[in-house]
């Protein structure tokens, strides 16, 4: 299959085209700033509808995976109108190519569109986001309902994986410990933390199956950072008592407000998919595995 992949030197997306590459799809992978070294480059300035327009007009794909998105929560909130370009109107003009084409398409949304009131959503409860980062990725979610003709939205929760250039949580909890620093940790703020390469593996069946509407694809675990780097500390015997456990309200320097409860309901990814979500703690084993086998 022909797959065109936003955001494929993310943390995210440079697993999807690796992935896909191997299961020997034609990847376009496209990017901002930096050049991916795997599938074929394709420069994609979100902000710029001509060229999204023009890629999608080149390529045909049978599938777009669309990760690619203005993330850091804080920017989002001091640069809303840039948040809205990048996560919504970007989202319009690639789902309407996406129909105009043919596409099946795919949207990588975030458990942020939920207020955080109460955990544990399913696809589906009604978002309501309380940042604008939330905000503008559900109003990309909105733009994909209207615009795009065959489409599944995959809403996930706090990935994290080994990558070269984007830091995942366990990633910085491991560094501190070993550097024997005190290290803050959040323990009422729970989200469904979600390994990489699972999600990944979940993203290209729903895009070779083409499984249509809402999903989760997350952990099926509700768990706090605090909990989540105390498991961490755990498996590879470092010193937890350096982790210091904070309130969300200690979080003076953020901008933004963030939800406290994020975590998704699963099920539906785990009854429907082949690829079931790993809990947190399946994660961090195959995480821990993969930083022991990496060479330094």
């Amino acid at each position: 299959m022909n797959f065109l992949v936003t955001g494929s030197t993310g943390l995210v997306g440079s697993q999807v085209i690796q992935d896909l590459v191997k299961l020997g799809h034609q990847v376009y992978s496209c990017y901002n700033n930096s050049k991916p070294e795997i599938g074929t480059p394709v420069h994609l300035e979100l902000t710029n509808d001509n060229e999204i327009i023009q890629a999608v007009e080149n390529i045909k794909p049978d599938v777009i995976i669309h990760l690619a998105a203005m993330t850091n929560v804080d920017l989002c909130e001091k640069e809303k109108e840039l948040a809205l370009k990048v996560n919504s109107k970007a989202t319009e003009v690639l789902s309407k190519q996406a129909a105009k084409h043919g596409s099946f398409f795919v949207y990588v949304s975030t458990d942020y569109v939920f207020d955080g009131k109460t955990g544990m959503k399913k696809e589906t409860d009604t978002p309501n986001p309380i940042n604008h980062y939330g905000y503008s990725k559900y109003q990309g979610e909105l733009a994909v309902q209207d615009l795009a003709s065959s489409w599944c939205i995959a809403r996930t929760s706090t990935p994290f994986g080994v990558n070269n250039t984007r830091k995942s949580f366990p990633t910085f909890v491991i560094e501190n410990l070993k550097a024997r620093k005190e290290t803050n940790a959040i323990i009422d703020q729970y989200t469904s933390p979600t390994y990489v390469p699972n999600l990944s593996q979940m993203l290209i069946e729903i895009s070779t199956r083409q499984i249509l509407g809402i999903i989760h694809l997350a952990s099926p675990t509700k768990i706090s950072r605090y909990d989540m780097a105390t498991l961490v500390a755990e498996k590879l015997g470092l010193d937890s008592s350096l982790l210091k456990p904070v309130i969300l309200e200690d979080m003076a320097n953020w901008t933004a407000k963030r939800p406290k409860d994020s975590s998704l309901d699963a099920s539906k990814a785990s009854q429907l998919l082949k690829e079931k979500p790993l809990s947190v703690e399946q994660g961090l084993d195959y995480f821990i595995r993969q930083i022991k086998s990496k060479p330094n």
